[in-house]
């Protein structure tokens, strides 16, 4: 083979000898002894063993005569579930339609259009700190994206801290934990109280995972990685230990994480409504997890909310709504931070070029934005709605500046009294 546009005339010693035609040079990998090529490269090999894509993860390859074996030890099988588990536990119903033409969508803009002009939903100014990140505020060694994620992880503690949540003998169930920064600072602000637990849930593996700088005696803070609509809480062994009161956390639950959260945290799974006063609704689970004090969830993208698991179904009904009218309000949301680039939500769905190029010739730029938060107003009190019948009084607070994200806007909730 000629290579002579390549800055090396032979792969370098104990490494791969195939050539990749697009950098113009010889693969960088290490090979095994007495190899030739690289795994990935393997199959360029003259000795039979020829690499094919693993049937479970196209992300990987794997040698084809090893298939069988690998088939059974490759990180991507089917694994066991766990005891908490329960397949769509938190997940709601599911039903209708999306509008079909012009007429209808005219109907559907007009119900919009009336539903969020009488919308009388509060949120309040309150961007709140704790000293515990002050230090770390503080450090110019912290770039601009981490001194914000450090801002609204501050404000976070300092709403529980002003709720009367932020304190020892609980356990806070932090949902899309990610690397578990939130929990980290709860648990620098508690280390010193006693009977603390930190319960993280998040679906995805992730790295960089803060988990490893708390194993140290007596700190209780594990990790679960489950889907939150197949959690189901009362079944955590964690949770069954000492039966401590539970704390609901989240920062940018995105969607209809946040209403699969609300669900695994409020609603009982198999029993029906209690018919005693909604003070006493504070939810026990059975057989043996403590109350649900309070929570305080950052919310984010209702672009990506779903009419199965959301939990203001009933809110809509009342006011004549339905599911072809949440979908649309979804997906009129993400104007007030997007303007009218396409989300996720958007792309492939049949309808939605109609609704967006119909509606976007009879409204501005600046109507649009606010239509948006209208939108995202509205979804949030159909939540607030829902708490107060779980026995719980919801706020919708602002509590970090636009500088520092767009989507600043916190849920919190605390037993009400009676």
């Amino acid at each position: 083979m000629q290579h002579a546009a390549s800055n090396m005339a032979a792969p370098l010693p104990g490494r791969c000898a195939f050539f990749v035609e697009k950098k113009k040079r010889f693969c960088k990998m290490i090979v095994g002894k007495g190899k030739k090529f690289c795994g990935e490269h393997a199959d360029m090999s003259v000795d039979g063993s020829r690499r094919i894509v693993c049937p479970l993860d196209p992300k990987h390859t794997v040698s084809e005569n090893k298939l069988e074996n690998h088939l059974k030890k490759c990180n991507s099988r089917e694994k066991d579930k766990p005891v908490y588990y329960v397949e769509n536990i938190n997940a709601g119903s599911s039903g209708g339609a999306e509008p079909q033409d012009r007429t209808e969508l005219q109907s559907l803009v007009d119900q919009l259009k009336a539903a969020v002009t009488g919308l009388d939903c509060n949120v309040e100014d309150g961007v709140l700190s704790h000293p515990v990140l002050q230090v770390e505020l503080s450090n110019p060694k912290n770039g601009d994206s981490a001194h914000k994620h450090l801002k609204q992880q501050s404000s976070i503690l300092g709403h529980l801290q002003d709720l009367g949540l932020l304190e020892g003998g609980r356990c806070f169930v932090e949902f899309g934990a990610g690397r578990g920064k939130l929990s980290h600072w709860i648990h620098e602000a508690l280390k010193t109280s006693q009977d603390l637990q930190l319960l993280l849930v998040e679906r995805c593996s992730t790295r960089f995972k803060v988990d490893g700088k708390h194993q140290d005696v007596g700190v209780e803070f594990e990790r679960l990685q489950v889907d939150i609509q197949h959690l189901d809480l009362s079944k955590v062994p964690l949770l069954q230990t000492k039966k401590l009161p539970l704390v609901g956390v989240g920062k940018h639950l995105c969607g209809a994480a946040t209403d699969l959260a609300l669900r695994c945290l409020l609603e009982r799974p198999g029993h029906e409504e209690e018919s005693e006063p909604r003070h006493k609704r504070m939810r026990t689970m059975d057989p043996g997890c403590g109350s649900v004090l309070g929570l305080a969830v950052a919310l984010c993208c209702h672009h990506r909310c779903e009419w199965r698991h959301y939990v203001g179904q009933e809110f809509f009904l009342k006011q004549g709504l339905g599911e072809m009218e949440f979908s649309a309000f979804c997906r009129m949301s993400s104007w007030a931070t997007c303007g009218l680039r396409l989300t996720n939500q958007d792309e492939g769905h049949e309808g939605s070029d109609l609704v967006r190029s119909f509606l976007c010739r009879f409204l501005s730029a600046a109507e649009r934005e606010q239509m948006g938060r209208r939108c995202k107003e509205l979804i949030d009190a159909g939540r607030l709605h829902f708490l107060k019948t779980k026995g719980f009084e919801g706020k919708l607070r602002r509590y970090a500046d636009p500088q520092v994200t767009l989507e600043n806007v916190l849920l919190t909730a605390v037993a009400a009294s009676p």
